[in-house]
This record gives C-alpha cells, sequence and structure tokens, in this order.
C-alpha cells in the first residue's frame, strides 16, 4: 500500500482540522487519517491564542445571536467544557471567569431586562445585576474619573461560574494528542506541506502539496480558514461565493481592568461583533479590548503574502460591487467601517478606541492602553453572489463528491465538535464506516 494513502485527509492543522482528526481517530473505526498543515506547526493562524479573543462563545451574553441560534451554540459549547474536562484541562487551558453583556443607557437596559426574561430558559444560571450590584462585580464599569457614578442607567445579564476562557492554540494541540493516542488507527501529522492542487482521480483524490509530495485519499475535508474558498475555486467548487477577509486588531490596558468578560448590546445593522473586554490569559490577566473590524486584502495576518490568493477569492464581479454597495450606503455601517480604518493610524487610533471603549469603562483613558502589537486574526466572513448578500456564520460546501470545504469564522473555534461531528455523518456514510454516536455523545454532550 502507498504509506501517503488515507482513507481520510484533513486540509489544515487549526483547531477545525484537529476537532475533526480527533474525532475520526476516537469515534470511528477508519483505519488511517492525516492532517496536512502549511506551517511548521498547528494552530499558527486564527487558532493562536492572540489571534482571538479566548471566548467559549455559549449563547448567553452575545447580544447578536436569537435564542434558536443560542441554543444550538450552548450545545456545541458544552463539547469544548466536556472535552477539556476529560482531559483535565481545566485551570491548565480552559478558565472560568464572570461574564455579562452590558445595557447603557434606557433603551439598552429595556433591551437586557426583556432578553434576560427570554434567554434565562435556556440559561438558567443566568443573573440580573444593577447599579449596585456592579459596584461589587466589576466597579470600572459604573464609576468615572473623579470617583463619581456615571450618569446613565446601566444592567447587566451575566454568570459568575461558567467556564468562559480557552486558549484554544493550547486546545488544538490536546485534540492533536489526544488523537495519536488512539490505538487501532494511523494518524499522521505532516507540517510545513502547503497544498497546492486537489484533483479527483476516479474514487480517489490526489493532493499535491508545493513541496512536490503527493498524498491520495478516499475523503478530503478542507479546514484551512480562507483558503478553503481558494481551494474550492480551484476546483471549480462555490463559484457563488467570494470572500471578505476581515481583520480584528485589539487593544491592552497596561494592568488588569476588568474581572471578567464584559460584552455590549449589538446593534443589529453592523454585521461584525461589538466591542468586548476580556481577561486576557496569556498577558498575565491584562484586559483585552476588542476586536476592531477591518478588511484586509490578505487571506492571512502576520504572514507574508495571500495578496493574489485574497483577489482570487474574492472573486470580484458585480454582484460582490453590489454587496459592497448595498453595506456601505447605509450610514451607521459606512461610519463603522470608517472608525475601524482609523483605529489602525497611529496617532489617532488610541484616542477614537478609548472614546468607544468609555460605554464599558468610563473612567479609561488613553494612557491605560495600548495598541496589542501581533494580536488579532482573520477571517473568513463569506458574500453569496446569487442572493447578494454578506453571509454570517460559518459556510461549508458539500460536494458529495467525497470532499467537503468548510469556512468557519468566530464562533468557529466554540463550534469545532460540533462542526465535525456534522462532518463525521457525512464521511462515514460516504466511506461505510461506522460512528459510534453513543460514545459521543456520553463524553461531549449533556442529557437533555
Amino acid at each position: 500500500m502507498n504509506e501517503k494513502h488515507y482513507e481520510v485527509v484533513i486540509v489544515g492543522g487549526g483547531i477545525s482540522g484537529a476537532a475533526l482528526f480527533y474525532e475520526l481517530a476516537k469515534y470511528t473505526n477508519t483505519k488511517s487519517v492525516c492532517m496536512l498543515e502549511k506551517y511548521e506547526d498547528l494552530a499558527t493562524l486564527n487558532t493562536k491564542g492572540t489571534s482571538n479573543s479566548q471566548t467559549i462563545h455559549v449563547g448567553d451574553i452575545e447580544t447578536n445571536y436569537t435564542l434558536e441560534k443560542a441554543k444550538i451554540t450552548k450545545r456545541t459549547a458544552k463539547m469544548i467544557e466536556k472535552f477539556c474536562l476529560q482531559y483535565n484541562l481545566q485551570d491548565k487551558i480552559m478558565f472560568k471567569h464572570q461574564k455579562m453583556a452590558l445595557g447603557v443607557g434606557e433603551k439598552e437596559v429595556e433591551f437586557i431586562k426583556n432578553r434576560y426574561e427570554e434567554f434565562k430558559t435556556v440559561f438558567p444560571y443566568l443573573e440580573l445585576w444593577d447599579k449596585e450590584e456592579l459596584k461589587k462585580l466589576e466597579p470600572k464599569l459604573v464609576y468615572l474619573e473623579n470617583g463619581q457614578e456615571r450618569p446613565e442607567p446601566i444592567l447587566a445579564m451575566g454568570a459568575k461560574d461558567e467556564y468562559t476562557t480557552v486558549e484554544y492554540g493550547q486546545m488544538t494541540k490536546e485534540l492533536a494528542k489526544a488523537a495519536q493516542a488512539c490505538e487501532d488507527v494511523r494518524t499522521d501529522i505532516f507540517y510545513n506541506s502547503e497544498v497546492d492542487e486537489i484533483e479527483q482521480l476516479g474514487e480517489l483524490y490526489k493532493i499535491t502539496t508545493k513541496s512536490g509530495t503527493v498524498f491520495t485519499a478516499d475523503f478530503v475535508v478542507v479546514n484551512a480558514g480562507a483558503h478553503s474558498l481558494y481551494l474550492a475555486h480551484k476546483m471549480g467548487y462555490g463559484k457563488h461565493m467570494g470572500c471578505l477577509p476581515m481583520a480584528g486588531s485589539f487593544y491592552m490596558t497596561n494592568e488588569e481592568f476588568l474581572n471578567g468578560k464584559v460584552y455590549m448590546v449589538q446593534n443589529d445593522k453592523l454585521p461584525f461583533a461589538a466591542l468586548h473586554g476580556d481577561p486576557d490569559i496569556l498577558a498575565d490577566g491584562k484586559t483585552r479590548f476588542g476586536p476592531t473590524a477591518l478588511m484586509l486584502p490578505k487571506l492571512e495576518r502576520y504572514k507574508p503574502g495571500t495578496y493574489l490568493d485574497f483577489f482570487k477569492t474574492l472573486n470580484l464581479d458585480g454582484n460582490i460591487i453590489k454587496i459592497f454597495w448595498d453595506l456601505l450606503k447605509d450610514s451607521e455601517i459606512r461610519n463603522y467601517v470608517l472608525r475601524n480604518f482609523l483605529f489602525e493610524v497611529p496617532g489617532l487610533n488610541k484616542k477614537l478606541f478609548v472614546k468607544d471603549a468609555k460605554k464599558i469603562v468610563p473612567s479609561l483613558q488613553e494612557k491605560d492602553i495600548e495598541y496589542a502589537k501581533g494580536f488579532g486574526g482573520i477571517r473568513p466572513q463569506v458574500l453569496n453572489k446569487e442572493q447578494q448578500r454578506l453571509m454570517l456564520g460559518e459556510a461549508s460546501i458539500n460536494t458529495g463528491k467525497g470532499i467537503i470545504f468548510n469556512m468557519t469564522p468566530s464562533p468557529g473555534a466554540t463550534s469545532c465538535l460540533g462542526n465535525a461531528k456534522r462532518d463525521i455523518h457525512t464521511i462515514t456514510e460516504y466511506l461505510n464506516l461506522e460512528f459510534n454516536e453513543k460514545e459521543f455523545l456520553a463524553d461531549l454532550t449533556e442529557d437533555e
């Protein structure tokens, strides 16, 4: 047998690829699976701990989630927690912080009240905290620089004793480690293996890397971030989609500022996450504010190249231009885009960013924060040319021919184990393999 042949080849060594690698090894009877990673290590791009907000997105405090989406997200988020507990990773890569969604002003306070009543049916641990309670939990939300209370009414819904934070880069490596500990299955990882071309040859797929190494597989799953659509386009799939890479940057405080995660109420008109503050587990608990949202003409941040890849994946035509026009003709979105561009301009960035972040911490000053160099990543926002709209959430192209392409913007890390389970159903059916779903559910989900 060709030693480079596998039943399943996974392209991409971020957390989505590692989650599928793990589930295939542990919960199916596949005999061989490999993961091809472009760089020298796993999780060097968006999964890296400095590239995301390290949040387990449950749906309880994310005010851009509907109740139905929150129910789904809660189930997949619990899988993250259960995996980490199963491998004794709590207080090592998974941590508890208090968390809340903060309403500022009468309109948002009323919104929080109503949302709390609706969402406590799904999240019974949620509490409602008025200004007096917030003085104890998060005093910096209440007081101005002069020590007086902020004049606006504020109200928060949140929780005190839930797992909230994960170092997803380390979790990626733990998933791979657990997969390779499984017996009776060949689990290989190849680094410095950038995929150049995927070809279908009869019932097999031929995967050629830029170094010239050739792999063959019965089934291929591409979990390569924005490059998933790039590789799909090269094979003629997903031509009705384009990719808009959105970069998120952060600002870091000089000391611990918040005791837990504080999210603001989402503006429904804006397709990107509202500003939030998070204790950073890689920066001694200093508070990280962000993310900003800036379109960059490249597919990978803090890596050379990928500009040409961006233009190919954008798939520009009249439909894409119309999507941009429809977004930018709204003054709120237009001003948001301009402001986020200015957040990257030295000399202006801190002054403008502090003005926005004062909604969370009204005493915040320019001297309290610094631009977090090297922090942030790029999320592939998918543009649907047929529907002429920006697609929110993850997108997947299941060809029905033994190859899947996944694009997973936030909360891709939170949903990685759930998304892998979805793909496993497709893989096992296509290859006539068995999936021990009973064991999977027992290990990674709560009784319902």
